[in-house]
């Protein structure tokens, strides 16, 4: 079952890497300047929107300007996500003409996830008070600069350096994103929009990478992928120059801002993420790597630092300092069950996805094109599933919603836990492919309005990277447990004496179980902890 240990991690992360609560002060265009001299309660606001843009109208971007936004930032999130599928593709390529040894074969993959994953929630809270775009243009800068470095690498070493570089930049634009798209786009329909789209393009952009890479494997090479992409990255952050809207003037020193940062929240959350994802980057490759001394103790502190955490954000939180994550937040049925419901439908969206891939080239013997053209109508639904919710969900019941998606979504891996390897593709796999995405896709739009809603409205930078932590760490946990559920299984089923193919097929089936568990989890947690959720993405005056 090591094949499919190794095949897993090399198709790593497809979806949803990503959140706002409503701005009350959304735009910074110049705020206005209150004239202290006029008489208490009755503070005149002085003429000093000084020069307003000509794009902006009655305080607000227009539509125009907020559609260029929209775009310019879903495309750099799409390029990132382009990369990624060009190296789940291409990766045996370049590991040969990079000289990259067996052992670290996977890490190109795995440390982009890594380093991204533990540097979201510093990311937020730094841009929460410097300016989001000020560090979105930065790191979609470096993320264009570490493409190209990819396509320039010439030893393995130097590709996965590059790589964890990438994963840096890219966690500096994820949350970053979602706190421009809420201040520039006004409650309702054009900030609902705008979410879905910082949703779909990354599962579009992964695929489109993988397709897109087997063509130019074979014709100019792979480092021609990573040069075009860079190239259109850097073109995206001329553009974003003047197109994300300005951010606030900072009051004071950079200094005295950066202080009140809870650095030290930051710091043991990052560190717990970061050990915990390197474990289940391990037990990825090999589930044996758990005995090894080193993971054992990593595992411990990266365990123990979680009620270190908890404690360290009650401790501020009686000293009425900013917290990371307040406790209290927890206390809060919707939001624990909104997070807990993402993280478990982006499990096992993403591993589906990348369990039916595998299984169609190894079990149903279908080359790896045309592995991507049957997992196709899943990309699809899910572009239109975003899109739709994000139209319509300011008039529809977000709680009846997403429970509706949930239980439908189960079917998706109980359809492929009993499919027989001679069953024409349209017999379970197809409709299988037509539920998996539901879940994931509507949960990406509603409970980003509802986390962010949870938060002040001048951190939002930071409920994107809550978001997007709790997105990317399911993404991470489900590979992880339905490729040691997988292999356990095959590995039983070889000492039996059972042949290869019948092995493969007895993991697979007991991976896809492993799946529906876990979203009947995800049921029973939104029926019962989202029921008080209200309206979301409804505009506000």
């Amino acid at each position: 079952m090591s094949d499919i240990l190794s095949a897993v991690e090399l198709l790593r992360t497809k979806r949803n890497d990503f959140l706002p609560k409503e701005p009350r002060s959304s735009l910074s265009i110049s705020h206005p300047v209150l004239d202290s001299n006029a008489p208490e309660g009755r503070k005149s606001v002085s003429a000093s929107f000084s020069q307003l843009p000509v794009d902006v109208e009655d305080g607000t971007l227009k539509q125009g300007r907020v559609i260029l936004i929209i775009i310019v930032l879903t495309g750099v999130n799409f390029l990132g996500s382009l990369c990624n599928g060009f190296i789940t593709i291409g990766l045996p390529r370049m590991a040969s003409d990079l000289s990259l040894s067996q052992n670290l074969i996977l890490w190109p993959s795995a440390v982009y996830y890594l380093t991204s994953s533990s540097c979201l929630l510093l990311a937020g809270s730094i841009a929460d008070v410097i300016g989001s775009k000020r560090v979105n243009l930065l790191g979609c800068f470096l993320t264009s600069i570490f493409i190209l470095a990819c396509g320039l690498a010439r030893t393995g070493i130097e590709l996965i350096m590059f790589r964890a570089m990438q994963g840096i930049a890219v966690s500096l634009c994820l949350p970053t994103s979602v706190a421009i798209v809420a201040n520039a786009a006004p409650s309702g329909r054009k900030r609902n929009i705008g979410f879905s789209c910082l949703g779909f393009v990354q599962p579009i952009g992964f695929s489109m990478g993988m397709v897109l890479e087997g063509v130019i494997l074979d014709t100019v090479g792979w480092r021609f992928s990573y040069y075009l992409c860079g190239s259109l990255s850097l073109a995206l952050f001329a553009i974003s120059l003047w197109a994300l809207p300005k951010d606030a003037a900072i009051e004071g020193s950079i200094l005295s801002k950066l202080k009140k940062i809870d650095w030290i929240g930051a710091l043991i959350a990052s560190t717990s993420l970061a050990l915990f994802s390197y474990i289940l980057a391990s037990l990825s490759s090999s589930v044996s790597y758990i005995s090894r001394p080193a993971n054992i103790a990593l595992l411990i502190i990266s365990v123990a630092l979680i009620p270190v955490f908890i404690i360290w954000e009650a401790h501020r939180e009686r000293l009425r300092l900013p917290a990371l994550i307040p406790n209290s937040l927890w206390r809060n049925m919707v939001f624990t069950s909104v997070c807990l419901s993402v993280l478990f439908s982006n499990a096992v969206a993403n591993a589906m996805e990348v369990f039916c891939s595998l299984f169609f080239q190894e079990v149903q013997h279908t080359s790896a094109l045309g592995a991507s053209l049957r997992i196709l109508p899943s990309l699809v639904v899910g572009f239109l599933i975003q899109l739709t919710t994000g139209l319509l969900i300011h008039r529809t019941s977000p709680y009846l919603l997403v429970v509706l998606a949930l239980v439908l979504s189960a079917g998706s891996p109980l359809l492929m836990a009993i499919i027989s390897s001679h069953w024409p593709y349209w017999y379970a796999a197809f409709p299988a492919q037509l539920l998996s995405p539901l879940s994931c896709d509507i949960l990406f739009t509603i409970g980003l309005l509802a986390v962010s809603e949870e938060f002040p409205a001048n951190t939002q930078a930071l409920a994107g990277a809550v978001f997007s932590t709790v997105a990317q760490f399911g993404t991470s946990l489900g590979l992880t447990l339905m490729s040691v559920v997988a292999a356990s299984i095959t590995e039983h089923e070889a000492e039996k004496g059972i042949g290869k193919e019948e092995g493969l097929l007895a993991g697979y089936r007991a991976g896809f179980w492993t799946a529906f568990a876990s979203m009947g989890v995800a049921c029973i947690v939104g029926a019962f902890g989202l029921r008080r959720m209200g309206k979301v993405g409804v505009k506000r005056d």
